[in-house]
């Protein structure tokens, strides 16, 4: 088990007496893990049945499956993204990619533990972190910087200056308005065959991963945000935004400019149209343009 903190669940149960290492999510339930679940979210509780020792922010007005309280200790509140959030923050917990030793390589920091394929050709000013893995055949531009946990398959390629693995942000605001933003802790996932543009960012998942599927191109200037999800062949074209959690299917085409919201799902062999702004599910097959997108 990775551990990324330790936190005593006796401040929020004094009854129970273990402790959370590590976030996890609804997807990916694991023991030992803080986790929280919204209320639109609860038919999928059965998820949490098979976990113990867990510390659960659940919503107040719902009632608590005895399988899970029994094993876990489970808070109930009005906003439970936001106390997930506010319990790194008063747990002081950060997650912060560490200074890595590591070697000059061509004008390249290499950090000690990456992992490097095959005829790899890196090019001057780039930075791998310690926890990058990438496959044969990969092109990494001047300047582009890997930072976290990443894996890039084989034949990849990622242009001038862009940045894997930086952090996304969380925007919740306690009763004082104060931010309480929770620390990222997830993957960053290329598959095979994926182009990244010059200057692009692509954010590692909060919890889990941002996965972008074989065969994938992201042009110059986009931003991936945490935890987003494309599919395969398909194309997103310059200065194009998708939000936390939005999912691209296969075979898309997303024109330049183009927004596309939080939590949005676009479905496979869609076409987004230059400057949209995407506020609703898009199903498979559909063209869509304008503001919002129709």
């Amino acid at each position: 088990m990775k551990k990324f903190f330790d936190v005593s669940v006796e401040k929020y149960d004094a009854n129970k007496k273990f402790h959370v290492f590590r976030p996890a999510s609804l997807r990916k339930p694991k023991d030992n893990a803080v986790m929280f679940i919204m209320k639109e979210y609860l038919q999928y509780m059965e998820m949490l049945y098979n976990v113990k020792e867990c510390l659960i922010f659940w919503p107040c007005e719902e009632s608590v499956p005895k399988e899970i309280a029994t094993c876990n200790v489970v808070k109930k509140c009005e906003r439970p993204h936001f106390e997930y959030c506010k319990f790194f923050r008063d747990n002081n917990v950060v997650y912060l990619p560490r200074k890595a030793e590591g070697k000059y390589i061509d004008g390249s920091f290499i950090a000690t533990g990456a992992i490097i394929g095959s005829n790899a050709c890196i090019m001057p000013g780039a930075y791998i972190g310690e926890n990058v893995r990438m496959g044969d055949n990969v092109y990494v531009g001047a300047g582009v910087k890997l930072v976290g946990d990443i894996v890039i398959g084989n034949n990849v390629v990622i242009r001038e200056n862009s940045v894997l693995g930086a952090d996304g942000l969380s925007t919740d605001r306690d009763e004082d308005g104060k931010a309480a933003t929770m620390p990222q802790f997830g993957e960053v996932i290329l598959e095979d065959d994926v182009q990244i543009g010059a200057n692009t960012v692509i954010a590692r998942g909060a919890i889990d991963e941002t996965v972008i599927r074989r065969g994938s191109k992201i042009d110059n200037s986009c931003f991936i945000s945490h935890n987003v999800h494309i599919g395969e062949d398909s194309f997103i074209v310059g200065e194009t935004i998708m939000f936390g959690s939005s999912e691209l299917g296969d075979k898309a085409f997303v024109s330049g400019n183009a927004t596309i919201r939080n939590g949005i799902k676009i479905g496979n062999n869609v076409t987004v149209g230059m400057g949209a702004v995407v506020v609703r599910d898009v199903e498979d097959g559909r063209v869509v343009k304008g503001n919002p997108a129709r």
